[in-house]
């Protein structure tokens, strides 16, 4: 049987600063097997939109730069061009990374891979042969999570913003290891693989405006088993983006700005009351009891919802498992969102504390740390060592118990 092909699901807009940077990363790599998918797309409006225009001029220099390479390795889906772009009620970085992997599954082999990637993302030259590696080990796999790192820019108030936005996305997944929950994925498009029969098995991608792949991999989670740990990372850009709707390019944007409320680093305590939730599933199979979330639950769900899933699961293991899906990865950021302040100096606190709880595991690195944290006036060399000391315990929770948390169908049935 030959090898698993690689196919690279990669949409662009606006991308020819990258995009020649990216083709390099994939023209180095050690395995050549693979398939390079793009879509170039926008809104078919903006043909008419003299703000927007410029976006469609790019997008045809990108089609024209990868016709140039004359790869037949490279197939070009234009939605783009001239009479070819989107719906303006159907479009979205998730709907074209939809229309690109369904492409993919319509011609790829169950046992090919798909790689998911974006244009502002760079990666040494063993990537697809650790991806290929990784499922050669781990056959019944549903995804790979792949562990991610932003370079720094050079530019001081970019590089703050992009430490702070990671800091934030860094704390929150050490916090949801920490509390072993099964949805301790940290979510980035280009930071994603999976078999195609994996793909199919899952029902595919769901189109969002935004977080398409933060509902993908929920979806993986409830499905099958979820990789954390892999042997190459991926490196995003440092970059403003508005290409979507949230996420890192944006998160940046409102960040220089001074607009760090959507992204607050939440207190360990809160992710402590999920685990104390969690806990009872067990006891919640027999009678009701009360947890730290009834009140959130009855905000979300009109009523505790305890009695209709014994109702539903006639097992233990199968209620908590339908607990986990009701008590999902959404539900968990709603209730975080919920019961923290956003206040900057509340997140400093909540991260003080948060590597307080790892001062013995990471002494080392801890006291390199200035212990009053803020991130108007740390330097980014401050803020380095921070996102760095995260990044550390995050990849130590990753590498160790990889094969903990890697879905509810392992874990439960």
């Amino acid at each position: 049987m030959p090898p698993s092909l690689i196919y690279i699901a990669l949409p662009v807009m606006r991308e020819m600063e990258r995009l020649p940077l990216l083709i390099k990363a994939i023209m180095d790599q050690s395995n050549q097997r693979f398939r390079l998918i793009v879509c170039v797309n926008q809104p078919e409006s903006w043909w008419s939109d003299p703000l927007r225009l410029p976006v469609c001029i790019e997008n045809r220099l990108a089609i024209e730069f990868l016709e140039s390479l004359h790869d037949d390795r490279i197939e070009i889906l234009d939605r783009s061009s001239m009479g070819k772009g989107w719906p303006d009620k159907g479009h979205g970085i998730g709907v074209a990374r939809k229309y690109l992997m369904d492409h993919i599954s319509s011609v790829a082999a169950e046992k090919d891979i798909l790689i998911s990637m974006d244009a502002d993302t760079v990666f040494d030259p063993g990537y697809f042969e650790s991806i290929i590696e990784n499922f050669r080990i781990n056959p019944a796999a549903y995804a790979i999570s792949v562990p991610y790192y932003h370079r720094l820019s050079g530019n001081p108030e970019l590089d703050r913003a992009v430490l702070r936005y990671e800091i934030y996305m860094r704390a929150y997944a050490v916090n949801m290891w920490r509390i072993r929950s099964p949805y301790c994925f940290s979510a980035l498009g280009s930071a994603i693989a999976f078999p195609m029969w994996a793909y199919r098995a899952a029902g595919g991608m769901t189109p969002k405006l935004s977080g398409e792949d933060f509902y993908f991999l929920q979806k993986i989670v409830k499905t099958g088993r979820l990789l954390h740990w892999n042997g190459e990372i991926v490196y995003p850009a440092t970059r403003l983006s508005d290409r979507v709707f949230f996420g890192t390019g944006p998160a940046l944007i409102k960040g220089i700005e001074g607009d760090w409320n959507s992204y607050p680093i939440y207190d360990f305590r809160l992710f402590d009351q999920v685990a104390e939730t969690c806990r009872a599933f067990g006891s919640l199979f027999i009678k009701d009891v009360n947890t730290p979330l009834d009140d959130f639950m009855i905000r979300r769900f009109g009523s505790l919802p305890w009695e209709n899933l014994r109702k539903n699961f006639k097992t233990q293991a199968h209620f908590i498992r339908a607990c986990h899906e009701k008590i999902d990865g959404l539900r968990i950021l709603q209730f975080l969102k919920e019961s923290q302040d956003p206040d900057e100096k509340v997140s400093e606190a909540s991260l003080f504390s948060l590597l307080n709880l790892y001062t013995k595991q990471f002494a080392d690195q801890i006291s390199e740390i200035n212990t009053k944290i803020d991130f108007g006036l740390s330097s980014v060399d401050e803020l380095n060592q921070i996102r760095d000391l995260l990044f550390n315990i995050e990849m130590h929770y990753r590498k160790i118990h990889w094969n903990d948390f890697t879905g509810l169908t392992t874990m439960y049935n």
